[in-house]
């Protein structure tokens, strides 16, 4: 009959043989940086983006001098962002530009950092940190290599970014006037206005501004705010509105040359 202390012992051998060759199975064989990256390469293309970040990072770790390093360790980057592991793209991208900030590819690193921002903006509801930071990025890539093939796509997620920042001011600014707070509603309106007037909320920024001065009883404020928004979106629904709110309370647009509106829009228009 098996004494208890044999099971044991056998057991615990079967459990070290199956540890042992886990880690056999985990550990890489060294091989050819070649062999290496075209493996990784394949993975990647495959789909299995983890076992690609591995192999990536083993031709960084086993050749850490050549040619093929330095590509792994932006290639490990990429690997990471298919797989939405956005942290983690950031990290590796500013690894990348800190050790080759001369290489021919960094363009691709702050590329690559500035989208891993982009695809992490949260809806207008919530804090915009990070709509900030892929701002702050993506300007980056198209002021620093404005002859990449990237830097037309940066621009035009910038201008994406800066149209989403107004909608956070607005939502807010809609808040504060719907609660009759209209000092501050008029305070996000007007940073609308004089910081993102190349976006699309400029008309019914200007419209509010409109409701809002009147509201308080600063006729002229309300004129101007029509007048700008008439010249400078006439065919909008916007106007339309801000054009009936003026004539329903016996008063037409008529810009006042020295309001903050007019000097800000004749800087841009």
């Amino acid at each position: 009959m098996t004494s208890p202390l044999r099971v044991a012992l056998l057991l615990s051998a079967l459990l070290l043989a199956a540890c042992s060759s886990n880690k056999e199975e985990d550990t890489y064989v060294e091989a050819p940086v070649e062999t290496l990256y075209n493996q990784a390469t394949d993975a990647m293309l495959a789909g299995e983006y983890s076992q690609a970040v591995r192999l990536f990072d083993e031709v960084d770790r086993q050749h850490p001098y050549s040619v093929w390093a330095t590509k792994a360790q932006l290639m490990s980057a990429y690997s990471h962002y298919l797989q939405d592991q956005f942290d983690d793209t950031i990290i590796a991208a500013d690894r990348f530009i800190q050790l080759h900030p001369g290489n021919r590819d960094v363009a691709y690193a702050y590329y690559l950092k500035a989208i891993s921002f982009y695809a992490q903006i949260a809806d207008i509801e919530r804090d915009q940190a990070l709509t900030d930071l892929s701002m702050k990025s993506l300007e980056e890539v198209y002021r620093r290599f404005p002859e990449s093939p990237y830097a037309r796509d940066a621009r035009v997620k910038y201008d994406l970014t800066r149209d989403h920042l107004a909608g956070k001011e607005m939502e807010v600014a809609r808040f504060y006037m719907r609660s009759g707070h209209y000092g501050a509603a008029l305070s996000r309106f007007r940073v609308v206005v004089e910081k993102f007037q190349t976006t699309s909320h400029v008309p019914e920024a200007l419209l509010r501004l409109t409701e809002c001065y009147l509201a308080i009883g600063i006729k002229n404020e309300a004129q101007t705010a029509a007048a700008v928004l008439g010249h400078n979106f006439p065919g909008s629904r916007w106007y339309e509105e801000a054009y009936s709110l003026l004539t329903g309370a016996k008063l037409e647009p008529r810009a006042d040359e020295g309001s903050w509106m007019s000097r800000a829009f004749n800087s841009v228009f």
